[in-house]
């Protein structure tokens, strides 16, 4: 039997709570540590016990393997370990426990600022890059107008990363790691800082390396890309592995997750992040009667109100609303400044948004919010409510369109 490409074994990570790690200051001290970093290694093996009451473990007991050929995505809440598990795959940092053994040349495209030389100009980290893949020049040299082609900066090969947009980072690190042939393709969340149409791309060209043969590891927040990309999924919770298996049964379970998180958001919810200076205490769907409402209807008026407290006497808030469907992807955003409006702030009191005809499809949704004074996110909950839309007549026929083609029902004519 062929050996898989990626095999981790009861891998863990912790962090000391309230230490911080020694600081590297001169190139003494780094050639120390590299020194030093076998025999670490070697006595941390020795350690059968390393439980600390000051520790976090941002993994646990991680096992699973990954077949060569294999796309596998990852997915979970913010702060399930994702981003650590890709770290340690991609050897950016070491785990505290266990092993992950990987059979191939692994290209990862985690965090803007990974893997580029900041001085060095878009041409010379291709090279770069290429070389740390173990690739000759005469290798990387014949992918070069690919991955320049695919960016789309040609412009800016000959000038330092350092001077990038942050958009501009993204297009020609995805680029090279997926241009450059590794036999393993680690991508996180990172995508999201391009353009939609960079996005659409980045996910056709994963979709090629996947038929080519290459395993790929995808960390998304994007369900319906996870869904197109990967077969098989792996759900993790508070650093553990809690679902392995088909796409599909992963996603159900991960988003019945979320809405149980929805179900009573404002107690010990660990996805949200508040300041306290404005923060919401409760959230009520009416109808155009300004009645309680189990279920939104399609077509029909939709109030969403919510109760808030104020503690540093702010005059005037932002909102901004996002409304996710069952697989994860934004069908719209609310937002105050994009209307023109400034919501005035007491020392506790309730805002409210109307939707006069609401234009969502049968289906399960949920909503994020954030709470803002002056750009800053004060609230920020990415799972305040989770609802699901019933069918009436949108349409004067009754009908409705397929939800697989539709996120959205629009008002439209016909002419002949």
């Amino acid at each position: 039997m062929t050996k898989p490409a990626i095999s981790v074994s009861k891998l863990g990570k912790s962090y000391r709570l309230g230490m911080e790690g020694k600081q590297v200051n001169t190139f003494q001290d780094l050639l120390v540590g590299m020194a030093k970093a076998p025999f670490n290694r070697l006595k941390r093996l020795g350690e059968h016990h390393v439980e600390a009451d000051d520790a976090f473990w941002a993994l646990k007991d991680v096992s699973f393997e990954v077949r060569p050929g294999e796309v596998v995505g990852i997915i979970g809440r913010n702060g399930a370990g994702k981003s650590t598990l890709l770290k340690i795959l991609s050897r950016i940092t070491e785990p505290t426990l266990g092993e992950a053994l990987l059979h191939g040349r692994v290209s990862s495209l985690l965090e803007v600022g990974t893997g580029f030389h900041q001085e060095l100009t878009g041409r010379e980290n291709i090279f770069l890059n290429g070389s740390i893949l173990g690739m000759s020049r005469a290798e990387i040299k014949s992918k070069f107008d690919e991955i320049v082609a695919f960016s789309e900066i040609e412009e800016f090969m000959d000038t330092p990363v350092k001077r990038y947009s942050s958009g501009m980072y993204v297009r020609l690190a995805f680029a090279v790691a997926a241009h450059l042939e590794p036999e393993i393709l680690i991508v996180d969340e990172v995508l999201a800082v391009g353009d939609l149409e960079f996005q659409k791309k980045c996910i056709g060209k994963m979709g090629e390396v996947a038929t080519e043969g290459r395993t790929v590891l995808i960390v998304s927040h994007n369900m319906s890309a996870i869904q197109s990309l990967c077969p098989r999924s792996i759900l993790l919770r508070q650093g553990k592995i809690v679902d392995d298996g088909k796409t599909d049964t992963v996603i159900k379970e991960y988003l019945k997750f979320l809405e149980k998180g929805a179900a009573n958001p404002f107690e010990n919810n660990p996805e949200r992040k508040c300041s306290g200076e404005v923060k919401l205490t409760g959230v009520q769907m009416l109808d155009e009667a300004y009645q309680p409402l189990a279920h939104p209807i399609s077509g029909k008026p939709l109030i969403l109100c919510f109760d808030y407290e104020n503690t540093v006497k702010a005059s005037r808030m932002d909102v901004v609303m996002t409304i996710f469907n069952h697989l994860g992807v934004a069908v719209a955003n609310l937002n105050t400044r994009v209307v023109g409006v400034a919501l005035p702030l007491k020392e506790r009191g309730r805002f409210s948004c109307k939707i006069p005809r609401l234009p969502l499809p049968f289906g399960d949704y949920r909503i994020a919010i954030a709470l803002q004074l002056n750009g800053t996110n004060v609230d920020l909950m990415p799972n305040v409510l989770a609802f699901g839309v019933t069918v009436s007549k949108f349409y004067k026929t009754g009908l409705s369109p397929d939800i697989q083609y539709s996120s959205a029902l629009m008002d439209h004519e016909w002419f002949f």
